[in-house]
């Protein structure tokens, strides 16, 4: 197969993925300069691509009554143990009611009591009605005459100059074309990965997992290309999920205060403690003591709280609605077990990404990140994404006002090389292995070597060294892999970059020599925090080699700019 067309797009402000950020941000850019070219390409389709994409029945991130931004990044910080950006942190918390009243404005649905106020959830959530969440963000943003919307295009590469972006390239995943985007300001907000480790579920029900199936870290894997700065890869993110449908255990935590128990009915969780990591952890050695399986007790639940349940999953779960109601036995006849999924790198929940100032510009200049793909500042959730989508794109709209630049000559040779890879994948006859079986190759060595779910998420060095050298062997076959159509290259270039974000995930592992979140980095040979790792683990990728650099940690009330 041969690329027929090649598709040249100049914009002001590029926005690679159409998720919640991406969305977001593009709309906000739009409000702040009616004569800005915005242009925004999606993988997918932005009317229900990313994590919204199912819908969600709470916002996690919001200043409650009597509580303050500070109270947010207090909360953020103990759970993440200290290793948080405090600056990204305040300046996200302080936009969140702002960004929750401009989703309502939008259509979307915040419960309220009797007297017009909205129904929290806890200390930080409120309930929503958020079906259909992501359709909102996507007709807002359709509805902008300077904001163009490119669907089904993967992007692949940047176009970088001297630690400068100008653009980006990408492929369509439907026809035979190739687009070069060319623009003096980008923000990148393609969220996390999924799928680097062996899944919950296998075969057919592989892709039931908690994060997206189709994010593969391709922010991450462009941005380690380009040489930018990642940080806190090491934190990796394991979510506690309802077993087989893996749907979300915190409404039902914190909705009906279901306590986590063991098959003798006895609370667990305040042994181990009531940190995120903590939650998983206790879970896991619960299972490893016998006393497993394990569950969230709501057998004691009222008629009305399990209605609320029904309800409220079918907002964003609907498979756990459907199984309890196909097995006529709802949450108060039986308790939901539960199981802790696979690793996720993500830095929404956690801290992973790319390593920003605090107006969110990436070591590379003129690129943004907001949402999942931007690193430092975990909990952000639905409304903190879109606060950083917000300050990504008044810092990209500044800065365009600002600068004027000339694209330098050695971008049209990059172009060439991209477009040249691609037609080499297009062009070969065929491959010793597939894509799908390359895919559960790398998944397996993460699995076993570097702290998956069959190891209890367990890891030591021996077994990193092992995993880093079983990853490069398939990055390497990787590169001599063939397609035979454009959704073939869209799923080679997937798991090109799933390796590479492997490869930065195993180093980062190796770099943090102590355990400061159980599960989600348990080193077993450094199995306790070490005060000397009060730091962060950075990043930058040279000559095929991840090179790590150590920071210092930044608070609340510093403004942080990079030197570079």
């Amino acid at each position: 197969m041969t690329i027929v067309e090649q598709k040249v797009i100049t914009t002001d402000l590029l926005v690679i993925g159409g998720g919640t950020a991406g969305c977001y941000a593009a709309w906000h850019a739009a409000q702040l300069d009616p004569n800005l070219r915005i242009t925004v390409v999606e993988k997918a389709d932005i009317r229900r691509s990313g994590c919204l994409a199912a819908g969600v029945n709470a916002l996690n991130a919001y200043i409650t009554k009597g509580k303050t931004p500070d109270f947010y990044v207090d909360y953020a910080k103990n759970d993440a143990a200290g290793i948080v950006r405090e600056d990204l942190l305040l300046t996200l918390s302080q936009r969140l009611n702002h960004v929750t009243a401009e989703l309502e404005k939008m259509g979307l649905v915040i419960l309220k009591d009797a007297n017009g106020d909205y129904v929290t959830r806890g200390d930080r959530n409120l309930k929503i009605n958020g079906e259909n969440i992501k359709p909102l963000l996507a007709r807002a943003v359709r509805k902008h005459h300077q904001i163009k919307v490119i669907n089904h295009v993967n992007v692949v590469d940047y176009l970088v100059a001297g630690q400068q972006i100008y653009g980006a390239v990408g492929f369509s995943t439907t026809a035979a074309e190739a687009y070069v985007f060319h623009a003096n300001a980008v923000i990148i907000a393609t969220g996390g990965a999924s799928g680097l480790y062996r899944p919950n579920n296998p075969g057919f029900s592989k892709h039931k997992m908690w994060y997206p199936p189709f994010n593969t870290g391709a922010g991450y894997a462009m941005g380690l290309r380009a040489g930018a700065e990642m940080t806190t890869f090491e934190m990796r993110f394991i979510a506690l999920r309802c077993k087989d449908t893996i749907a979300p255990v915190g409404t039902i935590a914190q909705g009906v205060g279901a306590k986590q128990i063991n098959a003798l009915g006895e609370v667990y969780e305040q042994k181990y403690g009531l940190r995120t990591a903590e939650r998983v952890y206790g879970t896991v050695q619960e299972m490893q003591a016998g006393r497993g399986p394990c569950y969230l007790q709501t057998d004691q639940i009222t008629p009305a709280q399990e209605q609320d349940l029904y309800h409220a999953y079918l907002n964003m779960a609907p498979a756990q609605t459907l199984k309890w109601l196909e097995a006529k036995r709802g949450p108060r006849q039986q308790n939901v077990e539960i199981e802790g999924t696979e690793p996720y790198i993500v830095g929404g929940h956690a801290a992973s990404g790319y390593w920003v100032s605090t107006e969110r510009e990436t070591t590379i200049h003129g690129l943004f990140a907001a949402g999942d793909v931007a690193g430092g500042a975990p909990q952000k959730y639905v409304t903190g994404a879109l606060a950083e989508g917000e300050i990504a794109a008044e810092a990209a709209v500044k800065r365009l006002q600002q600068i004027n630049i000339s694209e330098p000559p050695v971008i049209a040779t990059q172009i060439a090389v991209i477009l040249q890879q691609a037609q080499r994948y297009l062009q070969r006859d065929n491959s010793i292995y597939k894509v799908r079986e390359l895919e559960e190759a790398m998944q397996k060595v993460m699995d076993s070597y570097a702290g998956g779910i069959t190891t209890h998420y367990e890891y030591n060095g021996q077994q990193l060294v092992l995993a880093q050298q079983k990853i490069a062997q398939l990055q390497q076959l990787s590169e001599q892999m063939a397609a035979n159509d454009m959704h073939e290259l869209m799923s080679l270039y997937e798991v090109r970059e799933r390796l590479l974000i492997c490869q930065c995930v195993i180093a980062h592992l190796a770099a943090r020599k102590e355990t400061r979140w159980h599960s989600f980095a348990e080193n077993l040979d450094y199995p306790q925090q070490d005060p000397r790792f009060d730091k962060y683990v950075n990043s930058i990728y040279r000559a095929g080699k991840i090179q790590i650099i150590f920071r210092e940690l930044v608070k609340r009330r510093q403004r942080y700019e990079h030197q570079n």
